[in-house]
């Protein structure tokens, strides 16, 4: 009964949804820990509290997944267009009006159901949506600057450009995984180095006029710097060293009573100190696996679309999670990314629930292509016998 309810029911990349339940699982083990000393006092001592909220939204991004997994990928393109223009007041608003925390404004509160929601998540998505269907549109012209390249240009530009006023590192982010499926999209390079040029100009605006120009000049100089370490990273050091190579202490860790942003920025520390650096190593494990899982749909891939579109997305949410491990050990200087699937969130979560829908969507339509020729061929072959 229940097999059968899966096969119905559960399309898709099978190792894909296991990497994702994997990933879920942890996240919720490891925010209930890095949440005790918040919870503790924010909340008189209820430390279930964080548990509950983290769980309900991590089943609430199972659903949006699920529910993203069953619709045809080829929806999506119809639906983006709209999200984009949508995007781009909600940013300006979130620049000029959005809550102002840290000194960003990056969140505007969503009302009636009083929760924050950052602009930048729906204009990521839509973007690389967006651009995949332009591109699989444009193959047979896309030397063309006129018609194929200067309206992505634009595109990637403004919405880019939008972000960087409040959030350099995401658009930095954005940025690179708009110039990936544009190599991927056969775009020439001599073109790909007009839009280097894009955001040079876009990061320098943002750097001249934004809110974080400060700080992202002051973190690249703490970083360049062997005797100015932040306070962020000397404690997510002391985190790791903890951990040590190999260590199962649940719930155990002591950093987390001082680390900043402990169950979002600094997860990763949180998870070495309490796995030790082969539970870290696991976890890249499982990221890498889906960025392969992700890739390796562009070579199966019979629809241009479907390929650029589960590759745009999956390197997008493992290169931010590659930037926040890299932040945790020292590699790069602190962006204040959170590690995709495992990350305490809000409506975060809920987009990438729907980006790894989207994924699992296209894996499902190349499944069925492929199962629906073997069975024309198995046909085929059966009349052939018989005559």
């Amino acid at each position: 009964m229940i097999k059968e309810w899966v096969d119905r029911h559960i399309k898709g990349d099978p190792v894909i949804w296991f990497i994702v339940i994997t990933l879920s699982v942890l996240s919720i083990l490891v925010v209930y820990s890095a949440t005790g000393t918040l919870a503790y006092t924010r909340m008189e001592g209820d430390t279930e509290h964080y548990l509950i909220k983290h769980s309900l939204l991590v089943l609430l991004s199972w659903g949006a997944m699920w529910l993203a997994h069953k619709i045809d990928y080829r929806y999506y393109s119809k639906l983006s267009r709209l999200a984009l223009w949508l995007s781009v007041p909600l940013l300006f608003i979130t620049w000029k009006f959005g809550m102002n925390i840290n000194e960003a404004s990056r969140w505007i509160t969503v009302p009636f159901i009083n929760q924050a929601f950052q602009p930048s998540d729906l204009a990521k998505f839509a973007l690389i949506v967006t651009l995949a269907s332009m591109l699989a549109k444009r193959q047979e012209n896309i030397e063309d600057i006129k018609e194929s390249l200067i309206p992505m240009l634009l595109w990637i530009g403004l919405i880019c450009g939008l972000i960087a006023m409040t959030n350099l590192s995401s658009a930095a982010l954005i940025f690179v995984t708009c110039m990936v499926i544009m190599f991927i999209g056969r775009v020439p390079v001599k073109y790909l180095a007009l839009l280097v040029l894009i955001g040079v100009l876009a990061g320098a605006t943002a750097l001249a006029i934004g809110q974080r120009g400060g700080t992202a000049v002051s973190r690249i100089e703490s970083f360049l710097s062997a005797d100015d370490i932040p306070f962020q990273a000397e404690q997510s050091y002391i985190a790791i060293a903890n951990g040590g190579l190999v260590r199962f202490a649940p719930g155990k860790s002591q950093q987390k009573n001082f680390l900043p942003h402990p169950y979002s920025d600094f997860i990763f520390a949180i998870i070495v100190e309490e796995y030790g650096m082969l539970g870290g190593a696991l976890v890249l494990f499982l990221y890498l696996a889906l960025l392969y899982r992700g890739m390796k749909i562009v070579s199966t891939s019979e629809k241009t679309y479907g390929g650029l579109l589960a590759a745009g997305l999956s390197f997008a949410l493992v290169m931010q999670a590659l930037v926040n491990m890299a932040v945790a050990v020292g590699l790069v200087p602190i962006t204040g990314l959170t590690l995709p699937l495992v990350s305490m969130g809000g409506t975060s979560q809920l987009f990438v629930g729907v980006a790894i829908g989207i994924i699992l969507s296209v894996s499902r339509g190349e499944l069925e292509e492929t199962g629906t020729t073997q069975s024309g061929n198995q046909v085929r072959n059966e009349k052939m016998e018989l005559a």
